[in-house]
């Protein structure tokens, strides 16, 4: 049976209300822990009122309709405190650029509004005499200074080459890709199964397991997600210490050592955790990269995965 798309009600006021709210804490460059926490606990209120409603209805959120779960997804995404810190270290940094250039041009009384969002596309910038207004897809959360100063400048000046190739570059980063299939698979997973179709993801983890990490790796929870995905065919949660394959690889025709070698990937990254250099995530570290060279099918996963992404762009 065929159910409807349901969509929240005030689901956007309330984005609103936190998106406000963010700005007005990301005023500085270290938030007190206090209001992080207030704002965090607001976060998950509302996300569990959006699930409540789901559940009430007896569908998950992948059944609302685009624009409720769009905004679902991203309020998911910061119900995590890193996600949210690095979010508001971002909104910070493009307040400051934007400030500095318009002391420069002695016009620092204009309204400033700066959101990173679930955007449909790259940015959405509009400047007038008396107010900048920025939204920024959230991909970009952990671009470099120059990569903000482009949508910036952008904004301000209007599009100009160098800022182009910048801005485009970055989206076609692994760093603003895994954000954006982040922020897909949080309301995609429909069944948190790891039995797919022709392929078992606990069956996949126990022989990684074994061959690669001395059976010493406690099992995450491991998902097939619904989404057909063109760049990137896993994710990995550490918050819910979950695995999210896409269902593009659970197909007959993929010899089983892609499944296996997009699932030791992501492993990987459950087992070097996460380093930050200079305030910067850092998942693909050198040793990350040479581990995942041990993957015994490693050069022929490489080319079926590229194939893969050639055959749907």
């Amino acid at each position: 049976m065929k159910v409807n798309n349901i969509s929240i009600k005030n689901i956007k006021i309330q984005q609103n209300y936190i998106i406000q709210n963010i700005f007005n804490l990301a005023s500085q460059p270290y938030c007190y822990t206090n209001k992080i926490q207030q704002l965090t606990q607001t976060i998950n209120q509302t996300v569990s009122k959006i699930e409540n409603i789901c559940s009430t209805q007896q569908i998950t959120p992948a059944n609302l309709t685009n624009s409720s779960r769009k905004i679902y997804a991203w309020l998911k995404f910061l119900s995590e405190e890193q996600n949210l810190q690095i979010h508001l270290n971002s909104t910070y940094r493009v307040r400051q650029i934007i400030a500095q250039i318009l002391s420069t041009e002695q016009q620092s009384a204009v309204e400033i509004m700066v959101e990173f969002t679930n955007l449909a596309g790259l940015y959405q910038g509009k400047r007038s005499s008396k107010v900048v207004a920025l939204k920024i897809n959230e991909g970009f959360i952990n671009a470099e200074e120059e990569v903000l100063q482009a949508l910036v400048k952008c904004t301000l000046f209007g599009k100009n080459l160098e800022s182009t190739r910048l801005i485009r570059g970055f989206a076609s980063s692994e760093e603003y890709i895994a954000v954006l299939l982040e922020l897909d698979l949080i309301a995609e997973v429909i069944a948190e199964n790891p039995q797919g179709n022709f392929y078992n993801l606990n069956e996949l983890f126990d022989q990684l397991n074994f061959e690669y990490f001395a059976a010493n790796l406690v099992k995450p929870r491991l998902v097939w997600s619904q989404i057909k995905t063109y760049r990137k065919f896993g994710h990995y949660e550490p918050a819910r210490d979950r695995v999210v394959i896409s269902t593009t690889l659970d197909n007959a025709y993929i010899p089983k050592f892609v499944p296996e070698f997009v699932l030791y990937h992501e492993l990987l990254h459950k087992y070097h955790g996460t380093k930050w250099v200079n305030g910067k995530r850092m998942v693909h570290t050198n040793q990350f990269r040479s581990d995942e060279r041990k993957f015994k099918f490693y050069t022929e996963a490489d080319e079926w995965l590229k194939k893969l992404t050639l055959n749907q762009s």
